[in-house]
């Protein structure tokens, strides 16, 4: 059976394989074709050779992670004697990179007694009020930490509400203004931009000089890659016509590998020899792709991948740019509870740095020495 031309290619196959394992303990066979849209045989493929690299355990139907185990089920502890509540989680997405957040929050609640009740939205939904309400009127909710969607006309209504629904919150990820007063709204972010910035300077320092940005959409986090990467063109004294800065269709449109391919193609045409791509499983499509075409990773073109979910299990392992997932859900849970306990303290807004991680998908142009 042949698949449709939007079927993921293998490295989004694997990714997504692992992101769902990670975040559920477990994944089956028809969970992943109706999300993939591939064939059962090129799933149980995958599997196969997942499972041969140590990565998951085949078991009827689907697979779990290596040993037996299913690590979600087998971090939880006990019940704590003493219930201080529960905080709601509203994130846009359960995979990728939320998974690591949430698992944060998770460990920081059990710390403080409280429980999480986790939602997931939608980049597409407009108005997440609905939702929230919902979350607020099950009971026992203490405390919000939410990432909204800021690029809705509903945006602003839904900082407003959170502002005035008696409830405390922490924004993630995400930054907001209270009005009327123009009063910034508590949250913890990562340096995205710094990211970018530690980004170009890796490569700028292997002795690359035209250099490209990919974005997987048109989000907060990608706007401040975009701002970080322009900060560090003019630092190191390059200019944007020699780059390519572009916002690639989604993975799961017809569209997709045409966009890479294209913008593989303007790369290679305007002498740019390495790109930064926003997420893991962009920038290994890139890789895929690339190596299809005869193009050496590294050798031809470094890449860089932003988010560093599952970079390390590619091949070439991809250097990555790793913001820190697991403290910003920490340090969210960690936040509500202070404001918990003095509703009247300063608001805080808390930026953590990311981190570069070298590995094997960057190089000198050329592959060779730097000079």
């Amino acid at each position: 059976m042949t698949e449709p031309a939007a079927a993921p290619l293998a490295a989004e196959r694997r990714a997504h394989i692992l992101a769902a394992m990670e975040r559920e303990g477990a994944v089956r066979i028809s969970q992943l074709t109706d999300e993939l849209g591939a064939a059962t045989v090129t799933l149980r493929r995958d599997l196969a050779l997942m499972e041969q690299e140590g990565l998951l355990q085949r078991v009827h139907g689907g697979a779990i992670p290596p040993g037996g185990q299913n690590r979600r089920a087998a971090a939880a502890p006990a019940t704590p004697e003493t219930d201080a509540g529960a905080i709601a989680v509203l994130v846009p997405s359960l995979n990728y990179y939320w998974p690591g957040v949430v698992r944060g929050m998770e460990t920081a609640a059990r710390r403080h007694g409280l429980t999480v009740q986790l939602r997931g939205a939608s980049y597409e939904l407009q108005d997440e009020r609905p939702v929230l309400e919902r979350l607020v009127s099950a009971g026992n909710v203490r405390g919000l930490i939410v990432a909204p969607n800021t690029e809705t006309p509903h945006a602003q209504d839904v900082v407003q509400w959170l502002a005035d629904c008696g409830t405390p919150s922490v924004l993630v990820e995400r930054d907001a203004i209270v009005q009327p007063e123009g009063v910034p709204a508590e949250a913890v972010t990562t340096d995205h931009a710094l990211g970018a910035v530690l980004a170009a300077r890796h490569l700028a320092s292997l002795g690359h000089r035209k250099v490209g940005l990919v974005l997987s959409r048109n989000s907060p986090t990608s706007r401040k890659i975009a701002a970080g990467w322009l900060a560090a063109c003019d630092e190191l004294g390059l200019t944007p016509a020699e780059h390519i800065e572009t916002t690639l269709p989604d993975r799961g449109s017809p569209e997709f590998s045409a966009a890479v391919d294209a913008t593989l193609d303007r790369a290679l045409g305007t002498g740019v020899t390495a790109l930064l791509v926003h997420s893991d499983p962009e920038a290994m499509a890139f890789v895929d792709l690339a190596l299809n075409r005869g193009i050496s990773v590294p050798g031809d073109l470094s890449i860089v991948a932003y988010d560093d979910e599952v970079a390390e299990l590619f091949t070439p392992a991809l250097t990555a740019i790793a913001p820190p997932r697991v403290s910003v859900g920490e340090t969210a849970v960690d936040l509500l509870v202070s404001r918990l306990a003095d509703p009247e303290r300063p608001t805080r807004r808390v930026t953590l740095n990311p981190r570069l991680v070298v590995r094997g998908s960057t190089a000198a142009p050329g592959g060779g020495p730097i000079a």
